[in-house]
């Protein structure tokens, strides 16, 4: 399938210019020309300066825009080189990896891991770990830790996977990304998980260095800790691409293959956000129109974007674009504060503060239009206590639908901007336009609220401090 075929990814902003939200379409309409003005520095500037690092000006310091182009990037070099290319490597890794071990450890934290769950959650069938080897096509089980420094969560994980690895059913490996190696929560799991690696392959040191498979930047202290092992394949996260915008490269890339997932796929659909972004105009223009729907709510007051995700399986996607969005443009004592709701699960705790609380959120929804299950119908019983034989026949895709329309129509009746984007379904080359979508819009509005998307000065104060108390 060629990314100009893909269904695409929408974006309707409708709901948000109801009666009631002080969101005018005219005042949308203005803000056409300086949404076409950060695509173009989106697009222009920032690539163009990237090619001459010396001229990017003290403002734009870092500027991580690699992510844009990578995806064509990667798929063009994998066209022509095939196995040498880098998702060729990629590819014979996680078939390697799969014929070797029954269960992977990915071992990261923010945007080290973030990505590859939410791939994970929404293109593999639910409850994928606890499915039989033969059911998950023989692909490995997968695992994130190094996202946290929970004792009890380190201890279960290790306990679970145990110290004696003599078959393919009782063996695992290590897929440990960190850019730096530096960061202390991977770190210290790394430590721990690759010592009961090493007590689980005995004296077989080869087989060490096959079940341990970095990601990391050209150098730095997980680079060198690598090259003692002697992993024989270390991939790169590249230069130019900060973490939480890594999720289209070998970062996302190698767990995914490792599932199974088409990663082809999931670049092609990135791609093809990548044209759309670059060829529809405002007003039909997915990302464009996000961004400007959003600055208008946060003109209005609407500080809280709430992402309504109505599929358990987007859930992580949810808690990916929340790092994403906070660490970009939580700066400079402005930036909207995401959170993430799923439903219709959420709506029993959150419903009544959405409906009638402050009016300080813009609801987006996200929407899958096609399950990829055979649709679950309510069957008649003879037992009516629950009353539900009226229901008999009605699906649970056309359940969610009606509490979709229903949740819509109570939140604009109330004055509440919602928007909804449309996901064909939740595969790959749906992710793929989502994440690309997410990144663009999240970097348009950096540009067009004057600060830097890129970069995350704040977080630094709180690892300085944590390393200092623990006499680093």
């Amino acid at each position: 399938m060629t990314q100009n075929k893909l269904p695409l990814v929408t974006f309707d902003p409708s709901g948000c210019f109801v009666s009631g939200t002080k969101l005018e379409r005219a005042a949308f309409d203005q803000l056409a020309p300086r949404l076409e003005a950060a695509r173009r520095e989106t697009l222009d500037v920032d690539m163009r300066l990237l090619d001459d690092p010396a001229s990017i000006p003290a403002e734009k310091q870092p500027l991580d825009a690699r992510f844009i182009d990578m995806p064509e990037r990667i798929l063009s070099e994998y066209r022509r080189s095939r196995d040498s290319s880098e998702l060729g490597r990629i590819l014979a890794t996680a078939n390697r990896l799969r014929d070797q071990v029954d269960r992977v450890v990915v071992l990261g934290i923010g945007g080290s891991y973030m990505g590859a769950r939410a791939l994970m959650d929404a293109c593999c069938q639910p409850y994928f770990n606890e499915l039989s080897r033969a059911e998950r096509g023989g692909r490995p089980r997968m695992y994130f830790e190094g996202n946290n420094v929970d004792n009890d969560a380190t201890s279960g994980l290790l306990k679970l996977l145990g110290r004696s690895g003599t078959t393919v059913d009782s063996r695992w490996a290590i897929v440990v990304i960190s850019k730096s190696g530096g960061t202390l929560e991977t770190a210290v799991a790394f430590r721990h998980f690759l010592a009961a690696l090493q007590e689980s392959t005995g004296t077989d040191a080869d087989l060490l260095q096959q079940l341990v498979v970095p990601v990391t930047g050209k150098s730095g202290k997980l680079f060198d800790l690598a090259a003692a092992i002697g992993c024989p394949e270390v991939f790169e996260v590249p230069d130019g691409v900060g973490g939480r915008f890594s999720v289209l490269s070998a970062v996302g890339l190698l767990p995914a293959a490792v599932l199974g997932l088409d990663v082809v796929k999931l670049l092609e659909g990135a791609a093809a956000m990548n044209e759309h972004f670059r060829t529809a105009p405002v007003g039909e223009n997915a990302v464009l129109d996000y961004v400007g729907v959003g600055h208008l709510a946060e003109q209005q007051g609407a500080m809280i974007r709430v992402l309504q995700v109505w599929s358990k399986a987007l859930e992580a996607a949810g808690l990916w674009y929340d790092q994403l969005l906070a660490e970009s443009l939580g700066k400079q004592e402005i930036g909207a504060t995401p959170i993430t709701a799923v439903n219709t699960r959420d709506l029993h705790s959150r419903a009544q503060q959405h409906q009638e609380g402050r009016r300080d959120k813009l609801f987006t929804n996200v929407i899958v239009d096609n399950w990829r299950t055979d649709a679950v119908a309510v069957e008649p019983s003879d037992r009516n206590q629950d009353g539900l034989n009226e229901l008999a026949g009605k699906t649970l895709p056309e359940i969610m639908s009606a509490a979709i329309q229903g949740t819509n129509e109570a939140y604009r009746g109330a004055g509440r901007p919602t928007a909804d984007i449309h996901l064909p379904t939740t595969d790959e080359a749906s992710l793929g336009q989502f994440f690309q979508m997410m990144m663009l819009a999240t970097v348009v509005e950096g540009r067009l609220l004057g600060i830097n998307p890129y970069g995350q000065p704040g977080v630094e104060a709180y690892k300085q401090n944590m390393n200092r108390i623990l006499g680093r």
